[in-house]
């Protein structure tokens, strides 16, 4: 009987082997898989990252440019914000002196048009006297000349 069980025990230590050997070649070829597909993974990354640092230079270099250009263009910008100002203050200006002009007064339509003549003859004596020194002006380079 102990014959038996020392067959038994061997029979089945032989069995545990070859279910081992059967294991461990198999985890031996998805080992040797693995180690193929990490340096193929890696070769990727490696081209991966070669394309990346291109794609940065790339991109480091178009928002110079960019910024290039808005720096050239930012004078622009202030000179039409600085025109808008401007026009704003002519808006501002003439809604005042239409205020003005259509302001009730205490007389009537003649009172307005002694205004308009009034600001008129302003207007033309400052023409006249500009034309009279030019005249002078002239007059003094032909007796001097």
């Amino acid at each position: 009987m102990g014959n038996i069980a020392l067959l038994i025990i061997a029979i089945a230590f032989a069995v545990l082997v070859i279910f081992l050997v059967v294991v461990l070649y198999k985890v031996s070829k998805i080992i040797g898989e693995a180690n193929q597909t990490v340096k193929v993974v890696s070769s990727d990354v490696d081209v991966l990252l070669h394309q990346a640092d291109g794609i940065l230079a790339k991109a480091n270099t178009l928002l110079d440019d960019v910024n290039g250009k808005v720096a050239t263009i930012d004078p622009l910008f202030t000179a039409v914000a600085d025109l808008s100002e401007s026009i704003s203050d002519v808006n501002t200006s003439t809604r005042k002196l239409v205020a003005r002009l259509n302001r009730p007064k205490r007389g009537n339509a003649a009172t307005s048009a002694v205004l308009a003549a009034k600001t008129a003859k302003k207007f033309f004596v400052r023409k006249d006297k500009e034309k009279s020194d030019k005249k002078k002006v002239k007059t003094q380079e032909e007796n001097n000349g």
